[in-house]
C-alpha cells in the first residue's frame, strides 16, 4: 500500500519558512501523513508540528536562535562554537515545552537525518522518546560551526544536511508515493560547489569520509532536485518553496526578515492546502 510522506529541508535560521508553512497544516488540523523525514532545522519542525505545537518553532527561531548564546563570532573566534546547537536545542526545551505525549500516542513517525562522521554516509534514525535529543543535536551540528560530533548510538554524527539534504528518494525508498516536499530554497535554484570545501581539506585530514560527503554534497543536492522535478511515474510530489526574493539567509537574525520568512512560509502552506487568501487590494 502506498503512503503519503512529509519531507522538510533544513537550512538553519532558513527553517523560519518551513515553521510558517507547518503551522498553516496546523491550524487547518492538516496532518494527513504516514510518516514525515527532517534534516537539521527540518526535523526540529516537524517535531513541534507533529506534537501539536503551533508558533513554537517560530517562537524558537526568532528568539532562541537570534541570542548570542547561539550564534556568536566572538566566541567562535576564540575556539568556541559559532553555532552552539546543543545550547539552543536544550534551552529551548525548557523555555518552549513540546507535548510529545501527542507525538508518541501518535500518529505520524518522525525519521531524523544526520552524517555518519566515520562513513559519511546518511543514517536515519526514528525518533523516539530515547533518542530524541541525541538525534537532533546531531541532525543540527554544521560542521565547524558547531565544534563536536554529537554520538548517536555510540557512532559520531553531524550535519543530516552533508550528506542528504532533501531525503525525497529516501522516502519513496520506504513506499511512499504522494510526498510532500517543504524546501528552504525557491525552485530553480540549484547548489554550486563550495569554494570554502578544498580550504577545510587541512582540518578533517583525519576524517577522509567526512571530507568526501563534503566534496559530494553538490551533486546529491542537485540529484534529490532531479528527482523532484522528474519523479517516477508512480509518484506524486508536491513542492512547497519560498520564491527567488526570501529575504532569510542561514544565519539571518533581522526580526523584520524573519516575520517576512515566516508569513511567506504560512502563506504557502496555506495556499498549499487549498486555501483562498485574500489579496492585498480585496477589502
Amino acid at each position: 500500500m502506498s503512503q503519503r510522506a512529509l519531507v522538510v529541508e533544513g537550512g538553519a535560521m532558513r527553517g523560519i519558512f518551513a515553521a510558517g508553512v507547518l503551522d498553516a497544516f496546523l491550524e487547518k488540523d492538516y496532518r494527513d501523513f504516514d510518516f514525515a523525514v527532517g534534516v537539521s532545522a527540518g526535523s526540529t519542525n516537524l517535531i513541534g508540528y507533529l506534537a501539536g505545537d503551533l508558533g513554537r518553532s517560530r517562537r524558537i527561531i526568532t528568539d532562541h536562535a537570534c541570542r548570542p548564546d547561539f550564534i556568536n563570532w566572538q566566541r567562535f573566534m576564540s575556539g568556541g562554537h559559532l553555532c552552539d546547537v546543543h545550547w539552543l536545542w536544550h534551552q529551548s526545551r525548557l523555555e518552549v515545552p513540546l507535548h510529545l505525549e501527542q507525538h508518541w500516542q501518535g500518529r505520524v513517525p518522525l525519521w531524523v537525518v544526520a552524517t555518519s562522521v566515520e562513513d559519511g554516509t546518511p543514517r536515519y534514525f526514528q525518533a523516539s522518546p530515547d533518542n530524541l535529543d541525541d538525534i537532533m543535536t546531531a541532525s543540527c551540528s554544521i560542521p565547524f560551526a558547531y565544534r563536536a560530533f554529537p554520538e548517536v548510538a555510540g557512532q559520531p554524527m553531524t550535519d543530516g544536511g552533508l550528506a542528504d539534504s532533501i531525503p525525497v528518494q529516501w522516502a519513496y525508498e520506504q513506499g511512499a508515493r504522494d510526498i510532500t516536499v517543504v524546501l528552504s530554497r525557491h525552485q530553480g535554484y540549484r547548489k554550486k560547489p563550495s569554494a570554502l570545501t578544498p580550504l577545510i581539506k587541512p582540518w578533517v585530514k583525519d576524517m577522509p569520509a567526512l571530507y568526501d560527503a563534503m566534496v559530494k554534497r553538490t551533486d546529491v543536492y542537485n540529484a534529490s532536485l532531479a528527482f523532484i522535478a522528474n519523479p517516477p511515474a508512480d509518484c506524486r510530489i508536491t513542492v512547497i518553496a519560498p520564491d527567488e526574493h526570501f529575504p532569510v539567509n542561514r544565519l539571518t537574525t533581522n526580526a523584520r526578515k524573519l516575520e517576512q520568512g515566516y508569513q511567506q512560509g504560512h502563506w504557502a502552506g496555506l495556499q498549499a492546502l487549498g486555501v483562498e487568501i485574500p489579496s492585498a487590494s480585496s477589502g
